[in-house]
């Protein structure tokens, strides 16, 4: 088990980081006023847009965006980005992986999902990213070899979604769910057995599920990749290190691949796994990596996000919006909850709501399995399987959210007063 812990702690520390982000960005508009207001100058045309009839909408359902609109998938999607919000502001990690696989669970598709989802997050990083504060710490050659690598990864992963989508859209939702359900199943069955253990010792642990730093040394992995002498080389950590460490563009260049395939792929923007291949398998300090992130995370998900995606017409703009809306305030909610819950009770439900995502997209599997015609089962068994799928998943985000709330809503005085 020792390598499959391994990637378990890799994609953990990927989830914490991107939450820490999405932590600070949030923070960031909030108390902006004039961010704020852009923010409220955006949302009411697309409010009202988001209130007409289906056929008043430019293209009506012959378009991609949206297809097969109502007026409550709006709500919806606030929905969303407040359960999301309240994940990562409260857990510190996972909140992400939940919105594409929540909008599918709410009836948009796959491809409209994965665009959505990456244009929120572009525009989350337009909006919030301080970006002035942390750009003394970027390396601009190693930043600018990693954006090569992932603006390239982001025209693969949406080729193939587009291609899979364009050959048949049920092709496209089942590779949609079948990574979901995948990366859900693989680390919510590691947090639940991290969450059982702890338990057990009766031990709460940190409600964040451990540092945001990473690992105080070089990894054995990256002395190995540094020690590669492939031109170009690249320098860096100069600040850090006498002389400073060296590594491949090319190297790095294939890691910025990798990630601009997943932020394609799955719309979750890149940056869930740039933090821990920075510094487990790049040896970068986090320093260095926290700034390069930033110029990542705004550069990948804004290519994926128009190039890919939105000039196609596969993003749903008030989903985004909507989401945008939600998440802001369910961070805020969340972060605030940690101070008076146990440390215990959060990775609870970080196991939980990771399941729950899973079992979302595993239910769906059997029945684009008979409507691509793989398997013969009864359509009556699938859709009843789709359907508990469906209901586990809204249960448990709502049996969470009203928790949260809840905690929240009981301690408002006391937190009013550590504040």
């Amino acid at each position: 088990m020792g390598f499959g812990r391994q990637v378990f702690e890799f994609l953990k520390a990927a989830s914490v980081a991107h939450a820490q982000w999405d932590m600070e960005v949030s923070t960031s508009i909030l108390k902006n006023r004039k961010k704020l207001l852009f923010l409220l100058v955006l949302a009411l045309p697309i409010l009202a847009v988001s209130f007409v009839e289906a056929s008043d909408f430019i293209g009506s359902k012959t378009a991609y965006g949206p297809a097969f609109y109502t007026t409550q998938i709006f709500l919806v999607s606030i929905a969303v980005g407040l359960a999301a919000g309240l994940i990562t502001g409260c857990i510190g990690a996972g909140g992400g992986f939940i919105i594409t696989p929540a909008l599918m669970a709410a009836g948009v598709k796959g491809i409209l999902a994965v665009g959505t989802d990456l244009f929120h997050i572009f525009a989350k990083a337009i909006m919030g990213t301080a970006v002035h504060k942390k750009l003394g710490n970027v390396s601009v050659k190693l930043a600018v070899a990693f954006l090569v690598g992932s603006g390239a990864g982001t025209f693969v992963g949406g080729a193939i979604n587009k291609g899979l989508y364009n050959t048949d859209p049920l092709l496209s939702e089942f590779f949609i769910s079948t990574i979901y359900a995948v990366l859900l199943g693989f680390l919510g069955f590691y947090a639940l057995i991290d969450y059982i253990v702890a338990s057990r010792k009766d031990s709460g642990g940190d409600a964040h599920g451990g540092s945001h730093g990473g690992p105080a040394g070089t990894t054995g992995m990256a002395l190995k990749l540094q020690n590669l002498n492939i031109a170009p080389m690249i320098t860096f950590d100069e600040d850090f290190v006498p002389g400073g460490k060296r590594i491949s563009g090319w190297i790095v260049a294939a890691g910025g691949m990798i990630v601009g395939i997943l932020a394609a792929l799955m719309g979750v923007g890149g940056g869930f796994v740039t933090f821990p291949m920075f510094v487990y398998v790049f040896g970068v300090s986090s320093m260095t990596t926290v700034g390069t992130d930033i110029l990542q995370i705004i550069f990948t998900a804004g290519l994926g996000a128009i190039a890919q995606y939105a000039i196609y017409g596969y993003v749903f703009y008030t989903l985004a919006m909507g989401m945008l809306l939600g998440s802001l305030l369910g961070i805020q909610v969340g972060a605030l909850t940690t101070k008076v819950v146990k440390g215990i009770h959060i990775r609870g439900f970080y196991a939980m709501s990771i399941i729950a995502g899973f079992i979302n997209r595993v239910a769906t599997l059997p029945k684009k399995f008979v409507e691509l015609e793989y398997i013969n089962m009864s359509k009556d068994l699938v859709n009843a399987i789709e359907y508990v799928g469906n209901i586990v998943f809204w249960i448990v985000v709502a049996i969470f959210g009203a928790w949260v709330i809840g905690k929240f809503i009981v301690n408002i005085g006391a937190l009013r007063q550590e504040g």
